[in-house]
């Protein structure tokens, strides 16, 4: 058992039977009142977040969190598969634990999954990925003037903003934390 003053962002802690994710904290001390925890927290069970105020003194019960490296091996209907690299173990997981990675999921891509009581719970994709652009309208002569973009859609069907001199078949890096064009690869 921990208290709420080791509470940090990251760990896993068990309320009301169910198991959050701490997603952030604030340590409180008001005029002349108690110290207090302020946390936000992500159900695992419903994924809805919320805030809770700790007592300082108030003890908590911490749940160890596993990660591991997996690979993205393919789409089953609308679930989607992952593989260990070591252990060839799969993992079936829902389109929305995936959320909005799933724009950014190649064959073979790697990701880190967030493993609790050997059940996942979130994965992590890199900082950025390399995708092929699959449709790129032309620019128009003269429409270079300042920094103009277009819309092009990449090999898993996202739609994001380039610079007009990339043609269709070439290859992008693409940040995937603000699905945003970084360069050429």
């Amino acid at each position: 058992m921990a208290s709420a003053n080791d509470l940090r962002k990251g760990m896993a802690i068990v309320l009301n039977n169910d198991v959050a994710v701490v997603l952030e904290t604030t340590h409180r001390t008001p005029g002349n009142l108690r110290a207090f925890v302020q946390a936000s927290l992500r159900s695992i069970k419903t994924g809805k977040t919320f805030e809770l105020r700790f007592s300082s003194a108030e003890t908590i019960q911490v749940i160890p969190m596993m990660t591991t490296k997996m690979e993205f091996s393919y789409k089953d209907r609308e679930d989607y598969i992952f593989t260990d690299p070591e252990t060839y173990e799969t993992v079936q997981l829902t389109p929305e634990l995936v959320g909005d990675a799933k724009n950014f999921l190649m064959e073979n891509g790697k990701v880190t999954m967030t493993l609790i009581n050997d059940k996942p719970v979130s994965i992590e994709l890199p900082a950025s990925v390399i995708l092929t652009v699959s449709e790129s309208p032309e620019g128009i002569r003269g429409d270079s003037a300042n920094n103009v973009q277009k819309t092009i859609t990449l090999e898993t069907g996202i739609e994001i903003q380039a610079p007009l001199f990339i043609k269709k078949g070439e290859k992008i890096k693409v940040d995937t934390r603000t699905g945003k064009y970084m360069e050429r690869a």
